[in-house]
């Protein structure tokens, strides 16, 4: 699936292993860049719901067009999903504290 993010900070933690975001420890930033490249693996979105551990989910209410993924128990990545003529595009969005 084709990845874009909207963050340049997000891209650049994804794509480079030297960049560090203060407020992200080293455990956020190690399971961001794994389900990230899970989403850049995937075929389509039917990939990302069958894999459970992600809990990929639509959101809901001022979020509504944005999906979450689980990072860890308290941490969630949101993206939006948009159609392209290549295939689904996953935008990155941002990474939110839950709690």
């Amino acid at each position: 699936m084709l990845v874009d993010f909207e963050d340049e900070d997000l891209r650049l933690l994804y794509e480079d292993a030297n960049f560090r975001v203060p407020r992200f420890g080293r455990d956020i930033v190690r399971a961001y860049r794994k389900v990230v490249g899970i989403v850049v693996a995937a075929n389509d979105e039917r990939d990302l719901y069958a894999m459970r551990s992600l809990n990929y989910e639509k959101l809901k209410g001022s979020r509504t067009g944005q999906h979450s993924l689980r990072l860890n128990q308290q941490w969630r990545l949101i993206v939006r999903p948009r159609s392209s003529r290549n295939g689904t595009q996953m935008i990155v969005i941002e990474i939110v504290d839950y709690h």
